[in-house]
């Protein structure tokens, strides 16, 4: 497989030359870093949450959206689907690097974790990204400059100049959006961190509810977890049987029906506090090439009807 970050390139490009179209901004940084702000003094939109989607998982995805109801309510849902799950999904979409910065806080992802590559996810699935661009998006509700752009081309071993640094806040119609495609990447993630060989999941797709845009940061993260752990759902195609499928949705998990909001509150937002098993779609289903198809999960409804305050 080629370089994840020349492919995301490719689409950074594409952002850069519809950023007017998709309601977003670029501009360069005096280090000239390029910062591409998808939702955070800018409004984004529905399409640069799927670019983004797309960006993240360095071209590897399909992304779409379509019409559905969570509690009788008319609303979009965002469908990812990729082949290449262990590639897409572990080693660019996953949000496995914090950024702490002198007094900068935010979340990254991307294919500029390949280049670091010090991620478990990269020793199980065997990958190293060698390019001279690192393409990292960054969830956090104030734009980056140029300290976490040098952080960031120290850490990947590039030119300042050739860090890109697409950045949303969770509070956004993008940061919904782009929160929302996350729920294959959930469950592949689970799946592997209970023991699955990433290399044997053969294909993933998930769709969660877009949960409507919050009024603040703590709100929206809160919402747009639980429109994964309560409504969204997943697909996975996996060549080996396994017997721990039945603890692969968040239904599994002891603390199941309890809203992201109160999670955080409980745990003075701090993320590790959290247990894992909560971070999983509501559904899925597992289809083992050649052996049994496992039906998992329940989505909530009336819990996401109070979350998104419908």
């Amino acid at each position: 497989m080629e370089s994840l970050n020349r492919m995301a390139l490719e689409l950074v490009d594409e952002a850069i030359d519809f950023a007017e179209e998709l309601n977003v901004a670029a501009y360069e940084l005096d280090s000239e870093a390029t910062v591409l702000d998808f939702g955070v003094e800018t409004d984004g939109g529905v399409e640069a949450g799927l670019l983004l989607a797309e960006l993240q998982t360095a071209g590897l995805a399909t992304v779409q959206t379509r019409m559905d109801e969570v509690a009788g309510a008319p609303l979009q849902y965002v469908e990812l689907s990729t082949d290449h799950p262990a590639l897409a999904l572990l080693c660019s979409q996953k949000a496995g690097w914090e950024l702490g910065v002198e007094g900068f806080e935010g979340l990254g992802s991307g294919p500029a974790r390949a280049l670091v590559a010090e991620e478990e996810e990269f020793q199980r699935v065997g990958y190293t990204d060698t390019f001279e661009f690192a393409v990292l998006a960054v969830e956090s509700d104030e734009l980056p400059g140029d300290t976490v752009a040098e952080h960031v081309a120290d850490l990947t071993g590039v030119e300042t100049g050739s860090v890109f640094l697409p950045t949303f806040s969770t509070a956004s119609l993008t940061g919904s959006v782009n929160v929302a495609s996350r729920v294959g990447e959930l469950a592949a993630f689970r799946l592997t961190e209970l023991g699955y060989d990433p290399l044997d999941i053969v294909s993933v797709s998930g769709s969660a509810p877009v949960a409507p845009v919050a009024g603040d940061d703590e709100t929206a993260i809160g919402r747009t977890n639980d429109a994964l752990a309560y409504g969204g759902r997943a697909h996975l195609t996996v060549r080996e049987e396994f017997d721990r499928f039945d603890e692969l949705p968040s239904t599994a998990a002891e603390e199941y029906g309890t809203p992201f909001e109160r999670f955080f509150d409980d745990a003075d937002w701090e993320f590790e506090e959290i247990p894992a098993s909560v971070f999983a779609p509501a559904k899925v289903t597992v289809d083992v090439v050649g052996g049994p198809t496992h039906v998992l999960g329940a989505t909530d409804e009336e819990l996401l009807a109070e979350s998104f305050e419908l």
